[in-house]
């Protein structure tokens, strides 16, 4: 169940809960939705999930600038793999971050939301300008009758996994270590819309997208091998995100070259797979040169995901 507002959320069942932004929900966060799940099942708890938007830097920095993961849509459907029972976002507001931590936990954990249990990251802080850790949760936990379950950070490679490094990556196109972090491909969904049509001159006919979420982070420009599920069936191909500097556009644009996709697919919404990133955007001498240059990109894909046996439903 997703709610935008507790004014919407009237369940009067004591409940697990963990809190946070949840941008990407990276194998650190996925530590935490089964942690979530067990204790659910175990106490006959109802699981919930509060999280925020927009995100509290925008609100806090007043700043556009930062972009996120997921999109709202692309974090439910996550969720929905870890079957929890409520999924309430909140509306950040100025005004709900000045909330002390003893309101925070007394009105909102314990008196909305009957907490009897609460699972937090290892480095989660609450209240008013963060300044409540995990003594002070524990604390308010034996106040108000509620356990309180710390999950320890994920590492690879020594390396201590964030939604904060994860955006990095995206920002340098480093598709595979994000992907690495997120234990799952990394997502764009948007609606294909109407191009140019230059690809379809060059022998590459593609689908121009565009991205939904006005705070959705885009990767780094370049050509990548994707994905996507459309009608029921799964097609790969090759995206380019960049301004065609070949043509020397102005705008960024992101465009698909769908392999065995024979029919319109115009106004249809599609989610797409980012599996690997092939190489740099690059500007042509001609449009000859372009079009050798995504033939080795195809010979590329073909054999990548060959050798890799690579399959996506």
């Amino acid at each position: 169940m997703i709610t935008k507002s507790f004014k919407e959320y009237n369940s009067i069942e004591s409940s697990v809960v963990t809190v946070g932004t949840f941008d990407g929900i990276h194998i650190g966060h996925q530590d935490i939705l089964c942690k979530l799940q067990e204790i659910s099942n175990k106490k006959k708890l109802k699981s919930i999930v509060l999280s925020f938007f927009p995100h509290p830097k925008i609100v806090l920095q007043n700043s556009k600038n930062i972009k996120l993961i997921n999109t709202i849509d692309e974090k439910v459907e996550i969720l929905k793999k870890y079957n929890i029972d409520y999924f309430i976002i909140k509306e950040f507001t100025k005004e709900f971050s000045r909330l002390t931590a003893l309101e925070f936990i007394r009105d909102i954990l314990v008196n909305t939301l009957n907490a009897k249990h609460l699972i937090v990251g290892y480095d989660h802080r609450f209240g008013r300008n963060r300044d409540a850790n995990i003594i002070q949760l524990r604390e308010f936990g034996e106040i108000y009758d509620f356990e309180v379950t710390e999950i320890l950070p994920r590492k690879i490679n020594d390396i201590s996994i964030s939604s904060t490094k994860i955006r990095d990556l995206l920002k340098e196109g480093n598709i595979d270590y994000v992907n690495k972090y997120l234990n799952e491909y990394f997502v764009l969904t948007g609606k294909v819309v109407k191009g140019m049509g230059r690809g379809k001159l060059l022998g590459f006919p593609t689908a121009n997208v565009k991205i939904k979420g006005e705070y959705k982070l885009i990767p780094n420009n370049g050509v990548y091998i994707v994905a996507s599920s459309i009608d029921s069936e799964t097609y790969y191909g090759m995206m380019n995100i960049g301004k065609n500097p070949t043509f020397t556009d102005k705008n960024q644009s992101i465009e698909i070259h769908f392999f065995d996709l024979d029919y319109d697919i115009y106004d249809k919404n599609i989610t797409i797979k980012l599996i690997k990133r092939i190489r740099d955007e690059k500007k042509f001498n001609s449009p000859e040169l372009l079009r050798e240059q995504l033939e080795l990109d195809r010979d590329f894909t073909f054999k990548y995901l060959e050798e890799n046996e690579i399959e996506i439903k």
